[in-house]
């Protein structure tokens, strides 16, 4: 079994566990892997412009990343053209991962994606900043920065 294979064979085996109805789920470092590994999977951050302005986004391939919010700010209102926009920068069969700050609107966008026919939505597990720990702070017990993948700062 290859690489590929063994990654989304551990998506799928979650996506059983958890019932989820979408492709599965992957981890940050499970998801950094697949990107290196296989150059049409794409990172889409469904956080909103000032989540990325203010917090910072992950590094990976300018090629394998897409901003398309799935609330929009300020406001915080559905993005309405959020389908629309996703076919711009993917096809069907496209391997598509989610990510919002903690896993939560990701699992939502890889749900209505693979509602709408994108057959390889992902969601990425613990998101960007992850768990708030005790104290209410964010990056600290789990996600993709806590993690040590990479990713610029604002």
């Amino acid at each position: 079994m290859s690489r590929i294979e063994s990654l989304l064979s551990a998506a799928e085996t979650r996506r059983q566990s958890l019932q989820l109805p979408y492709a599965g789920a992957l981890s940050p470092d499970e998801a950094l892997e697949l990107l290196q590994s296989e150059p049409r999977t794409r990172l889409i951050d469904v956080r909103t412009r000032a989540e990325l302005d203010w917090v910072g986004r992950p590094t990976v391939a300018e090629a394998q990343y897409a901003h398309i919010e799935w609330i929009r700010y300020p406001g915080s209102v559905p993005n309405a053209e959020f389908l629309a926009q996703l076919a711009q920068v993917a096809d069907p069969d496209t391997p598509l991962l989610f990510l919002c700050r903690s896993a939560a609107r990701s699992k939502l966008a890889a749900a209505v994606a693979a509602k709408a026919g994108f057959v390889r939505a992902f969601d990425l597990l613990e998101g960007f900043e992850g768990d708030k720990d005790s104290a209410g702070h964010r990056k600290t017990v789990s996600g993709w920065c806590w993690r040590g993948l990479p990713w610029a700062g604002a």
